[in-house]
């Protein structure tokens, strides 16, 4: 029962993620908190803090933008479901990660008890 009841939870949350979109756009607040670039930033606060300019080309997201390139200009619902299909892809592949990583770890274990 707290298997289903947590994944309804992370299936709720995975519906909810294109608030990150719908909020900013209705408020014209520009982008979602805390997807700046390091130049929004330097814009923000005057200067772009050396860490952030030196370690920002470090990773590379799989899915920029959480959608496949060119989809900026199509219909925020059409970017609303491809934040959910970004968030599910994310959640699997968290899940599928814990998962062998759990395997991986009790069978360490069983091999240290005997």
């Amino acid at each position: 029962m707290k298997t289903r009841r947590f994944l309804l939870i992370l299936l709720i949350l995975a519906v909810l993620t294109p608030l990150g979109l719908w909020l900013p756009h209705r408020f014209q607040a520009g982008d979602a908190w805390g997807e700046w670039s390091p130049e929004d930033v330097g814009e923000q606060v005057g200067f772009i803090p050396r860490g952030l300019a030196r370690l920002s080309g470090l990773w590379k997201a799989p899915i920029p933008d959480y959608a496949p390139e060119g989809w900026e200009e199509r219909p925020l619902a059409t970017q609303s479901g491809a934040y959910i299909v970004s968030a599910l892809i994310g959640i699997a592949v968290c899940g599928l990660f814990m998962l062998l990583l759990g395997r991986w770890l009790s069978k360490k274990d069983k091999e240290h008890a005997s």
